[in-house]
């Protein structure tokens, strides 16, 4: 479902003017709707026809919004932020690849530096592409990679990066009612929904420029510093050759999760994992 889109509301426009100077190249066209699929589609839509860097693409409401691995996005009315960024990591002064290979990762920090300055709650950030507030979920990261219509080399790949943040209290569906919160649940009183947004925009410009020009260190340990499980924790996937276990200890320098095993270092770099409890 898509309709057009609208001017942002009032409270959304003066929150977003008033960081206009820290968000660089993000933000000069925001697309605002009401009511929306995916805003991930739409952005990916926008990328596939050409140079869209920077274009924001928000929604009060979707009725289609996915996580990682399809999963479905409960996305109401109101209740949180929905938003999509069309991005180009590929563009790094600095090895394009491990940008892109870190734009996740950037974007997790981002988020938390933003809860936290807006709202001073500190959330955790789990590998790779969740934030927490002790066990529970508060928002989760969705990149897609784009090849622009005549697009040649892998300098020309936009990535969308969508992200969904948990504010209000929600009527969760059964099956996410013990894994999930909200901001407003979490701090106990009512969270501005405009001006996280816009925090969080300025946010994710700020480690898009360090992305952007090769400060990957800085984002690692900014990782690192807020990281949940990364160190110490048992994990399990399956394989064609069946489940494997083993430790977690930390990421490498491309953003990739370190699982010791009895007899090696395995290197994660996708998948499903299952954390222990």
């Amino acid at each position: 479902m898509s309709s057009s889109p609208s001017s942002p509301p009032p409270e959304i426009a003066l929150a977003i003017a008033r960081v206009r100077p820290r968000l660089g190249r993000l933000g000069a066209t925001v697309l605002y709707y009401p009511v929306i699929g995916s805003t991930n589609d739409v952005a990916c839509g926008l990328a596939a026809g050409g140079d869209r860097e920077g274009v924001v693409v928000l929604a009060d409401e979707q009725t289609a919004g996915r996580g990682r691995r399809g999963r479905a996005w409960f996305s109401p009315a109101a209740s949180g932020l929905y938003v999509s960024i069309v991005l180009a990591p590929g563009r790094a002064r600095v090895d394009p690849e491990r940008a892109t290979l870190l734009l996740t990762l950037a974007a997790g920090v981002a988020l938390s530096e933003a809860v936290e300055a807006t709202t001073a709650l500190r959330a955790a950030i789990k590998w790779p592409n969740d934030l927490l507030v002790g066990r529970r979920k508060l928002a989760g990261i969705l990149a897609e990679a784009v090849t622009p219509d005549g697009g040649h080399g892998r300098r020309e790949l936009a990535v969308v990066l969508g992200y969904g943040i948990n504010v209000g209290p929600m009527a969760y569906p059964p099956e996410l009612s013990e894994r999930a919160t909200s901001l407003e649940t979490e701090l106990g009183r009512p969270a501005d929904r405009a001006a996280l947004l816009a925090e969080t925009l300025a946010a994710l410009a700020r480690r898009y420029d360090d992305l952007l020009e090769g400060r990957f260190d800085a984002i690692l340990d900014a990782w690192r510093a807020r990281a949940f499980g990364a160190q110490g924790v048992r994990v399990s996937w399956t394989t064609p050759a069946g489940v494997q276990s083993g430790v977690t200890a930390g990421i490498d320098d491309r953003g990739a999760l370190l699982v010791r095993t009895p007899d090696r270092t395995e290197r994660i770099v996708a998948g499903e994992l299952s954390w222990a409890p």
